[in-house]
């Protein structure tokens, strides 16, 4: 059975996972594509030995930061797992929709084009500029993200949907925006509370400017306070922006390519919310 934890961030996922690994007696895998870097741990809120409660966590910590790691890479490393785990319960867990839709269907990659680009670091205005400047004919709207985003990566635009290659079930986890923007919000200034301006900076002061570095929420914002481009409140209040702003797309993606089954969760007693997936998953099983 392969159990599909999803939703945006700060709603309890890693929660769920560990519950529902228990429950089934499952491993967990992760679909985060920050995640996969070793010591990107504030700044990715990536679950800690206490969170995991003995519970088997795979492809988290696989690459190095100076790594440019692919969904190509995900995808080999994603299947690998499940063909060696046949006869385990499997719970992939995250945020990152391409990944998790990389491994579960049968979309191709080649190793020498990697991966279509998904564009998290710009707005909609700023794709929707970048497709102007590659055709100044292009007449796609501002606000179709999905079809800004296949237009750049026009290798991608004829390919048949992909098909599913793995029974699955898909849970998503979700809650109100204010709810959503608050916790988004609240986890930030927690995290500076864990250390993440000393993270980022370790990163910083080695000058390292890769990948993972430059695109990610959290590290971006703060290289451009280190590089004395914006205040400390302006970078942090940057991190929340683009945090909300990445939430919203998430749930772009997983509205419009996977078939999530969506859940609301109760934060005043989340073990409520767990018995509701509990007994979604256990119909699944027998139908």
């Amino acid at each position: 059975m392969i159990i599909c934890i999803v939703g945006p961030t700060g709603v309890g996922k890693t929660k769920m996972s560990v519950a529902l690994a228990h429950k089934y007696n499952a491993i967990i895998v992760n679909c985060d594509a920050m995640q996969v870097y070793k010591d990107l741990n504030i700044g990715t809120a990536k679950v800690t030995e206490e969170e995991k409660e003995g519970v088997p966590h795979i492809l988290f910590d696989i690459a190095n930061v100076e790594d440019f790691y692919t969904v190509y890479d995900y995808q080999a490393a994603a299947r690998k797992v499940i063909e060696e785990n046949k006869d385990k319960n499997i719970i992939f867990v995250g945020g990152t929709g391409l990944y998790l839709k990389a491994a579960l269907y049968n979309y191709q990659f080649s190793e020498e084009t990697n991966e279509p680009n998904n564009y998290d670091e710009l707005s909609n205005e700023e794709l929707y500029k970048k497709c102007l400047e590659k055709d100044p004919k292009m007449d796609i709207h501002i606000n179709n993200r999905k079809r800004l985003i296949r237009f750049l990566n026009k290798e991608d635009i004829d390919l048949p949907e992909p098909l599913p290659l793995y029974k699955h079930t898909i849970i998503g986890l979700t809650t109100d925006r204010v709810t959503l923007y608050q916790r988004i919000n609240d986890r930030v200034d927690q995290m500076v509370k864990d250390g993440l301006i000393e993270e980022v900076k370790s990163f910083y002061d080695k000058g390292l400017k890769t990948k993972s570095l430059m695109t990610g929420i959290g590290y971006k914002e703060l290289y451009e306070y280190f590089d004395n481009k914006v205040s400390l409140e302006e970078a942090l209040d940057n991190i929340k922006k683009n945090s909300r702003h990445y939430a919203k797309r998430q749930y772009t993606f997983f509205n419009h390519q996977l078939p999530v089954n969506w859940f609301n969760v109760n934060f005043k007693d989340f073990n409520k919310t767990i018995a509701e997936v509990e007994s979604f998953i256990d119909k699944e099983k027998e139908d």
